[in-house]
């Protein structure tokens, strides 16, 4: 059953709340070792443990068909699987009709390649993952990475229509002095800013607790320097939403241990497995991959009411000296 032969069937959580927004891990693989969110020497999963592109999309397009408007494909690094482009021009059909949006979250590294194919396949904008512009900086943060290749993805998706928003995650004694620069910067550059807190999301060779920021403080910093105007228009993910003066561009803060932002969630995340979570920060999920395979539609689409009806009130997340993570798997396992 496609999604044009089904009528929309709101996704209503024990709480009230509709679904209306799937995040989609194509991979938890990534070409990037970003210190907060992975360890040096990462364990991937074994190709054929993966969802296939076919199942992928059957599931997103009954997603669809239930009643979500919003998709984001993300990883890990997206871009690193080889079938994503065409995962993106199927899923990119729907937009206009069963779909509203169809985005991406991408650390940029191989968006100088995508980008036009991107906008080709429907896509209008994108969330781009950029801790900082400093060479030496992003180097130890994602212990190899050059910047100088993401800000050419970045050029180049801008050059090809797409709108960006930068995703920079406040880290204590790393980058907190870059965060008024960068948010100059995005004014300059028409780009959107989001800064987010760390989240305790799997083990790392790190302890979090000593790059953790409230971004409460953050906040009261840039009051300082920036004329910042609330807006109340959201994208459908957690981010509270400023004006900066009067340029085009959006500040957003993530701040899920400072301001718990659980009582509008409207999303629910897909793993590059099958897995279904309805929340980040609880490891009850249900296994979309196994009813598909098992039950066809219709065992997927009882599956999907299942994974909604058990969708928790809120996250766990805590953070604090000797605080174990709140879930064990990574956010590329999940997806961002």
């Amino acid at each position: 059953m496609g999604v044009s032969q089904a009528a929309a069937d709101d996704l209503v959580d024990g709480f009230g709340r509709t679904i209306r927004y799937l995040r989609i891990s194509v991979t938890d693989r990534c070409d990037l070792r970003c210190r907060y969110c992975m360890a040096e020497k990462m364990t991937f999963l074994p190709r054929d443990r993966l969802l296939a592109l076919e199942e992928i999309a059957i599931i997103a397009e009954r997603f669809m068909a239930l009643g979500v408007r919003k998709i984001r494909l993300s990883g890990g690094e997206p871009l690193v699987r080889r079938d994503v482009i065409e995962l993106t021009q199927r899923l990119g059909s729907h937009v206009g009709g069963a779909l509203d949006e169809l985005t991406m979250t991408t650390n940029g590294t191989r968006l100088a390649e995508h980008a036009e194919a991107l906008v080709a396949a429907g896509m209008r904008r994108i969330n781009v993952s950029m801790d900082s512009r400093d060479p030496d900086r992003f180097r130890f943060i994602t212990r190899h990475g050059d910047v100088e290749q993401v800000l050419g993805g970045i050029a180049a998706a801008k050059h090809a229509g797409l709108s960006i928003k930068i995703n920079m995650v406040a880290l204590k004694g790393l980058n907190e002095d870059e965060i008024a620069p960068m948010l100059h910067w995005c004014v300059a550059e028409g780009h959107d800013l989001t800064l987010i807190e760390t989240m305790p999301l799997g083990a790392i060779d790190e302890d979090r607790t000593d790059r953790f920021v409230p971004l409460t403080a953050v906040f009261e910093q840039l009051s300082a320097h920036f004329n910042l105007k609330r807006d109340l228009a959201g994208t459908g993910g957690p981010a509270r939403y400023w004006r900066v003066g009067d340029s085009g561009t959006r500040l957003g803060l993530i701040s899920p241990l400072t301001a718990n932002f659980c009582d509008g969630c409207n999303r629910v995340r897909l793993t590059t497995e099958g897995r279904l979570y309805s929340c980040l920060g609880h490891d009850d999920q249900v296994d979309l991959k196994a009813a598909l395979r098992q039950g066809g539609v219709p065992a997927l689409d009882a599956a999907i009411r299942l994974g909604i009806a058990g969708k928790p009130a809120r996250h766990d997340f805590r953070i604090g000296v000797g605080e174990a993570p709140a879930v064990a798997r990574h956010m590329s396992v999940t997806g961002g």
